[in-house]
């Protein structure tokens, strides 16, 4: 039996949009929050979006992968995993093993991993400061700095990249406590995609002769 690992868990966190928390009770950069609030009302102002991604980590070699999320709803699709959550049951695929791990969905137990609350992640526990602008291939980006104000955090910085016309997100660059430095980059993004609640939900009618592990 696979369970996730934790770095699809940061990938999750990484790429998912979400809901509201409370106010972060500390000095902050007024320039890195204005951008901040302005890149999470670009997101949850979304009903859907699809997302391919290059997800790259020290000593490895890139992963290409492709996200879409509508809602509480997402679907991860990765090489050696596909993740389905239709909201209520989260379904773990494995194409090599042709396994599926079934789990009840708790968004409460994913904490700030959880895929609808990243991009407000930034308004509890974290401090963050503007960094630089620049421009590339014709936009211009700009980056935030975010720390964990917690000492038993397993994240020691993000540095988010902006893009300053639309307020998308270009790139992530997470340095974990231990070192390990991971980078995700949007490659394309489709905002309100036409998709049915269906295509979250696994169905093993679609794959012949999985086996299904039920842990609910």
């Amino acid at each position: 039996m696979k369970k996730i690992p934790k770095i699809m868990m940061l990938l999750l966190a990484a790429l998912l949009s979400g809901t509201t928390f409370p106010a972060l009770a500390q000095k902050t950069d007024s320039k890195a929050e204005a951008i901040l609030e302005a890149m999470s009302k670009n997101y949850e102002s979304l009903k859907s979006y699809k997302a391919a991604f290059t997800f790259t980590s020290e000593g490895g070699r890139d992963a290409k992968g492709e996200v879409t999320v509508k809602g509480e709803k997402f679907r991860l699709k990765m090489s050696e995993q596909e993740v389905f959550n239709d909201g209520k049951i989260m379904a773990t695929y494995a194409p090599e093993t042709k396994e599926v791990t079934l789990q009840d969905y708790d968004p409460a137990e994913l904490g700030d991993l959880n895929p609808t609350r990243i991009f407000t992640a930034y308004k509890k526990d974290y401090k963050y400061k503007f960094l630089k602008e620049s421009k590339e291939g014709g936009q211009t980006y700009e980056t935030i700095e975010l720390a964990p104000t917690t000492s038993y955090a397993k994240i020691s910085k993000v540095q988010i990249k902006v893009d300053k016309k639309d307020k998308s997100i270009k790139k992530w660059r997470i340095l974990m406590s231990n070192g390990q430095l991971v980078t995700y980059t949007i490659d394309r993004f489709q905002p309100d995609v036409n998709v049915t609640d269906s295509y979250f939900a696994f169905d093993p009618k679609q794959f012949p002769g999985v086996e299904v592990v039920d842990l609910r």
